[in-house]
């Protein structure tokens, strides 16, 4: 039985060590907010089943023979259409650029009909969205609503992630195409500034707030749980989200309470944000235990 069913796009991702206008190398990988945490859940030991559309392309093979390497399931199909690409671009030490280029890319092709065949294959206990799928394109739209729907029917947890993105579509069209979706959501969550785009209350049973670098809050029918970020050197905060979502939703698989929960996605969320790139440093299961150990240590 598949643990996670997730979809999206994932795009080729090309990383700069300075502005691109100034030319120079930059480091070629792949990036998405689902397939971010597909690997994250998978490298936990859970059984992650992802769904996208790819373009018949070398950036489309790269994707899909990273995501197999990485022990995810990759559903979907390809496509004619060129696989999307986003462009990482240091402005500061502390603040990066990102460029989208992902108009009509083949992952915005996502359908219903792709969510249906992954349902066939098999029920997941968990089906996990986000409102950056919604933003592609009508058809990728109707995709995360169908999941929803049938994970809802099927008797999944459904989770969503706000995860706005303003170069993609405003904060008015966002909440239009979340918030009817929220009534059918076991697990909601979203960062401090998300939370207007959701709208009030809509009967969910567990909202998750994510604090950045101050942790994230946890409320459920039981109560309310608060948990500090783990303090490590940042040396990229893209991608923390996803990580810190993967470690949660491994700690809902594993019946953790929800301060149990809260810590593993903020410790899966301390690795995140310790190694470059949005997905290379997400923890293995043994990896977890190594943020208890005195800084500086070196394990023989």
């Amino acid at each position: 039985m598949t643990d996670v069913l997730t979809l999206g796009e994932t795009m080729g991702a090309f990383r700069a060590g300075g502005p691109f206008r100034l030319g120079g190398t930059a480091e070629l990988t792949i990036a998405g907010a689902e397939s971010n945490v597909a690997i994250g859940v998978a490298r936990l030991g859970h059984a992650v089943r992802w769904v996208g559309v790819t373009g018949e392309d070398e950036i489309g093979e790269l994707v899909r023979r990273t995501l197999f390497a990485e022990q995810v399931e990759v559903g979907g199909r390809t496509a004619q259409a060129g696989t999307g690409l986003i462009l990482f671009e240091p402005r500061t030490a502390d603040i990066t650029r990102v460029l989208y280029y992902r108009s009509e890319s083949a992952g915005s092709q996502l359908s219903t009909e792709d969510v249906k065949r992954a349902f066939d294959v098999s029920v997941p206990k968990i089906v996990h969205v986000t409102g950056i799928t919604c933003a592609l394109s009508e058809s990728a739209r109707a995709a995360v609503t169908e999941a929803v729907n049938l994970g809802r029917e099927a008797g999944s947890r459904v989770s969503l992630d706000v995860n706005f993105r303003s170069k993609l579509w405003s904060a008015d069209e966002a909440a239009r195409a979340i918030r009817p979706l929220l009534t059918r959501v076991d697990l909601l969550i979203a960062s401090d500034d998300e939370l207007a785009i959701a709208g009030d209350d809509h009967g969910i049973p567990e909202v998750v707030v994510k604090h950045g670098a101050d942790g994230a809050t946890a409320l459920t029918s039981e109560g309310e749980w608060t948990a500090p970020a783990h303090r490590v050197t940042a040396v990229d905060t893209t991608g923390a989200g996803d990580a810190f979502v993967a470690g949660y939703l491994s700690g809902l698989l594993d019946g953790l309470s929800p301060a149990g929960r809260l810590h593993r996605g903020t410790a899966v969320a301390a690795f995140a944000v310790a190694t470059p790139g949005d997905w290379q440093g997400l923890p293995t299961r043994t990896d977890l235990a190594l943020l208890d150990l005195q800084s500086g240590s070196t394990v023989r």
